[in-house]
């Protein structure tokens, strides 16, 4: 039988096994899975082919609960709610592994009128003219905003100073400098 450690534990491939942390985890071994370099890409990136991760089918039987525990997360994320009912998680692995869905869908992401991802930190060019309420001034279009920060709970704002005042601006009249 092979070392744990040198094969990935999702598809069986030997290519770039490395070991990644379960989306929460207490950063143990126990809470980490070996996965390949094909499907570390692509669980990083978010960007699943389906095709590949047939490969589940067999992994959401692993002894291994940390890899019952990604197959879960992995079909969740691949809308794949049939194979998820299918699965049989111990009440701890379950529990983990609904934790991490949550934490997925909770996130949230800034995207500006042209749909780019904003950070902390980007800097912003304003769309129109806005009149900002309370403060007495219009920030006009063109204006760039720099040092960004997000609007917490809410993917629609976005927090900067114009003029010397700290302002709130919908993300639908704002594109990434």
């Amino acid at each position: 039988m092979a070392n744990r450690s040198s094969i990935c534990e999702l598809c069986g491939s030997e290519d770039g096994v490395a070991l990644i942390e379960l989306p929460v985890s207490d950063a143990s071994e126990e809470q980490s899975v070996y996965v390949c370099e094909n499907c570390n890409t692509q669980i990083d990136s978010g960007d699943l082919d389906e095709t590949h991760f047939n490969c589940l089918n067999d992994a959401m039987w692993s002894e291994v609960p940390a890899a019952k525990i990604m197959s879960y997360i992995l079909w969740n994320r691949l809308g794949r709610q049939d194979m998820v009912e299918m699965m049989y998680l111990e009440e701890d692995e379950l529990k983990l592994a609904q934790q991490a869905v949550n934490a997925e869908a909770n996130k949230l992401v800034y995207k500006d009128a042209n749909g780019v991802e904003l950070h902390t930190g980007d800097s912003i060019v304003i769309l129109k003219d806005l009149e900002v309420k309370g403060a007495g001034f219009t920030a006009k279009r063109g204006t760039t905003v720099t040092r960004i920060g997000l609007a917490p709970d809410d993917a629609g704002h976005v927090e900067g100073r114009v003029n010397g005042t700290k302002i709130f601006i919908k993300t639908e009249f704002i594109k990434k400098a």
